[in-house]
């Protein structure tokens, strides 16, 4: 699950960091940088289990419903939402239960919020049409909490105020989990029942390497790096620069030198879309020519062995 976008955005932190803190202890850092990168994983499945939360509210309800009309000598209500097939077999998931068992705080200590948000659903069209609709299938169930998760739960500025007092690495990765949690729902098959694989929290070994790797080639090589600024900013007072927009060039650089798979290209737009959003209007379109021309001069020079178009990055 975890991707290089986010090992980026977590190591543009992790490297601030380093320098604002006092104690400038590497090893100590690395092993922040893995568990802030552990926490987006815990994450991921918080989100998941929020959707077993809100069924669980339902059925709770339905219950005080079915009470009610037999008291009053009316039709039961539907059972639709709340046996729907898609959030049972999410709920019973071995891998889900495993660490819901481990947390601490659980959707259960916020009953306010999980209440509020199944009468938003509620009341969405989302959910009317749905249990208005005849079909009665494990796809339909699945699609419906796919359009109710991209609807009312990827925007929702109450959730975010509450996954931010839960925990302050949450602040930057909710962006980029939902789409995990997205991608998850989508690949959910009935058939696997409780056993469905949740995404892992690696694809790979690689990925592991490659924010190590990354995170100790900015240290320990951010004199050489800051030298490349410098002599590419020849026409700027290099001291003048936004102290982020440095960070943010040192990982870039150390990325294109340490890593021969990655094209330019791709280091610099990621990059410059990072500075869009952790640094000052300006940084983006700065960084994207001082990266192009870092880059073009250590291929003339030799010591970065990579293809670059003729023609200059633009910033988006």
């Amino acid at each position: 699950m975890i991707n290089r976008e986010l090992i980026r955005i977590k190591i543009v932190q992790l490297t601030y960091a380093y320098y604002q803190n006092g104690n400038k202890n590497i090893d100590t850092a690395e092993k922040e940088l893995f568990f802030s990168l552990s926490k987006a994983y815990d994450l991921y499945n918080t989100l998941l289990a929020l959707i077993v939360a809100i069924t669980k509210e339902a059925a709770r309800r339905l219950e005080i419903a079915q009470a009610k009309a037999r008291r009053e000598g009316l039709a039961d209500p539907s059972q639709k939402f709340t046996f729907n097939r898609f959030a049972l077999q999410l709920e019973s998931n071995k891998q889900l239960q495993e660490f819901i068992s481990t947390q601490k705080r659980t959707w259960a200590d916020d009953p306010e919020f999980v209440g509020k948000l199944f009468e938003q659903i509620e009341q969405s069209q989302i959910y009317k049409d749905y249990m208005l609709s005849t079909d009665d299938d494990y796809e339909s169930d699945r699609e419906l909490w796919r359009r109710l998760y991209r609807t009312l739960i990827q925007e929702n500025a109450d959730l975010e105020l509450l996954l931010e007092e839960q925990s302050l690495y949450w602040n930057d990765d909710k962006e980029v989990v939902d789409t995990f949690v997205l991608k998850t729902i989508k690949r959910f098959d009935e058939k696997n029942g409780s056993k469905q694989e949740l995404l892992p929290e690696y694809d790979s070994e690689e990925e592991k390497d490659y924010a190590r790797k990354l995170f100790r080639a900015t240290i320990m090589n951010a004199d050489e790096y800051q030298h490349y600024m410098s002599e590419a900013s020849r026409n700027w007072d290099f001291s003048r620069l936004a102290y982020m927009d440095v960070i943010i060039m040192q990982i870039a650089i150390a990325e294109m030198l340490t890593f021969p798979s990655i094209p330019i290209s791709v280091t610099i737009n990621e990059f410059v879309d990072l500075a869009k959003v952790y640094s000052t209007p300006r940084s983006g379109s700065y960084i994207n020519g001082m990266l192009d021309a870092i880059a073009r001069h250590l291929v003339r020079t030799g010591r970065l062995l990579k293809h670059i178009d003729e023609k200059k990055n633009n910033p988006t």
